[in-house]
């Protein structure tokens, strides 16, 4: 087990990456003809866009946690910080497999509208212990407000 933050924010951060990186090999998979022959709504951004955008945001995420591990270890794994973190990264994992493996568009807006309800919490309940790790979420919170809104025009257009 890690004692250094240094070491605890390199596990973390290439955790998240890796749990992340899964999603992408279900995302990657559907992309061609399933995606690619959706009505795209206003403000779609081009593909190459969310590589770069994911794993700069699993890297703040991963930081984040790393933060509240090493300087709150008694909050990790009895408290809802806990629940609320692990809810969310459930929720995150889950939203390819429905948008993109199993083409349930209206299903994976149900997942991402909980999955930022999580994030949200998440954000709260670090923000007691710790903003800096609260502040590292603002820019995970904010893409996926913008994701919901890509989600919920794809199921109105399609």
């Amino acid at each position: 087990m890690p004692k250094s933050l240094p070491a605890k924010i390199i596990v973390c951060a290439l955790t998240m990456i890796l749990l992340g990186g899964i999603g992408s090999i279900i995302t990657s998979g559907s992309m061609n003809p399933w995606y690619s022959d959706l009505n795209k709504p206003p403000g779609t951004p081009p593909n190459w866009i969310f590589g770069p955008v994911w794993t700069t945001l699993y890297i703040l995420i991963g930081i984040s946690f790393a933060l509240i591990w090493h300087h709150f270890p008694d909050q990790i794994g009895k408290t809802r910080l806990t629940f609320f973190f692990f809810a969310q990264l459930i929720l995150n994992l889950a939203w390819s497999p429905f948008f993109f493996g199993a083409h349930q568009i209206t299903a994976a807006l149900v997942v991402i509208i909980l999955l930022w309800i999580f994030i949200a919490l998440t954000t709260s309940e670090f923000a007691k212990s710790s903003k800096p790790a609260a502040s590292l979420l603002i820019p995970y919170l904010l893409w996926v407000s913008y994701a919901t809104y890509l989600n919920a025009a794809y199921a109105f257009l399609n």
